[in-house]
């Protein structure tokens, strides 16, 4: 997927654990995780915006996105 998640490592700096941040999100612990692990395939803008105030960063901190290889016919890319 060409979307990565870097959560964790604005939990690194804030030297936040998912388990603290869920509380302070009022998620559960395991939600927190699918997204920080990048298996999450949606994430409410509510959530991102309760992220975004108790890690006090902006929401290109934590998403980013990353073109995907296009594979070139003869199996080449330039």
């Amino acid at each position: 997927m060409p979307i990565i998640v870097d959560l964790d490592v604005e939990l690194a700096k804030k030297k936040m654990s998912v388990s603290e941040l869920a509380a302070a999100i009022d998620i559960t612990p395991v939600n927190v995780s699918v997204l920080k692990n990048g298996r999450a395939k949606a994430v409410r803008f509510s959530t991102l915006d309760a992220i975004c105030r108790v890690l006090d960063c902006q929401p290109g901190d934590i998403l980013r996105w990353v073109p995907e290889a296009v594979p070139v016919p003869g199996g080449t890319r330039p």
